[in-house]
């Protein structure tokens, strides 16, 4: 039986969902403007736009551990970190959406 090597190769990604309340939607400007989370991949979208109940903004931090770890404390006192359960229906949901987009342009350009 052969095992994957995955000697050199980077860690694999982790995520944060965060539950943003709508009057602080604007704090995802901290997480754009921070140099190490920045560079992470940040998605947000509207709660109910994912089908995601409770009102606000969902913002999907996905990247390395320090970069989500920063995320968290930058946000900790501005939104909610979703539990897990409800944070791997809206990461699939959010996936989703971008499936659809991604399948979309194919569509568009021929691909």
């Amino acid at each position: 039986m052969s095992t994957l090597n995955t000697e050199g190769h980077p860690p694999a990604a982790v995520y944060r969902v965060f539950r943003l309340p709508p009057s602080r939607a604007n704090a995802l400007d901290l997480l754009l403007k921070d140099d190490l989370v920045g560079r992470q991949s940040i998605v947000s979208r509207d709660a109910r736009s994912l089908g995601v109940a409770g009102d606000g903004t969902l913002v999907l931090v996905e990247g390395s551990d320090a970069g989500v770890g920063r995320a968290e404390a930058l946000l900790k006192d501005i939104a909610t970190v979703l539990p897990v359960s409800e944070a791997e229906t809206a990461y699939g949901r959010f996936r989703s959406q971008d499936d659809d987009a991604a399948s979309g342009m194919g569509l568009i350009f021929g691909v």
